[in-house]
């Protein structure tokens, strides 16, 4: 009995599956990326409705002004205004394209001190 070499290797089953694999995986993230995935959620005593939850809506103008949902702030009671909202108040910036940058790293670094985290930045399409 004479010995061959194995000097080639079938990567067509090989491929077959990285493209099913590949299929899988941008079907399902595009469902994700969608939300509509449905989900049977378990109940708890202590979860709260959606509309429960306030977000925040921290506007910055071209003229540099703040609003919280609609609301004017002056820039010196910045601070105290945020510390009305608890620091898992999802919070949504909406900043002018022709404002500084200073204005929104100032919001920013507040946001940082007094440790909120769900942040989010508004732009249009």
């Amino acid at each position: 009995m004479k010995i061959r070499r194995f000097e080639t290797i079938n990567v067509v089953p090989f491929i077959d599956i990285m493209l099913v694999l590949l299929v899988i995986v941008l079907t399902t993230a595009t469902f994700v990326a969608k939300g509509i995935i449905p989900v049977d959620l378990t109940q708890a005593t202590s979860a709260k409705p959606l509309s429960e939850q306030k977000e925040l809506i921290v506007t910055i103008t071209q003229e540099e002004k703040f609003f919280f949902n609609d609301k004017a702030v002056e820039e010196g009671s910045l601070e105290s205004e945020l510390l009305q909202f608890n620091e898992q108040t999802p919070i949504m910036i909406n900043c002018d394209k022709h404002a500084s940058f200073e204005p929104f790293v100032k919001l920013m670094d507040l946001l940082k001190q007094h440790h909120y985290t769900q942040i989010g930045i508004l732009t249009k399409q």
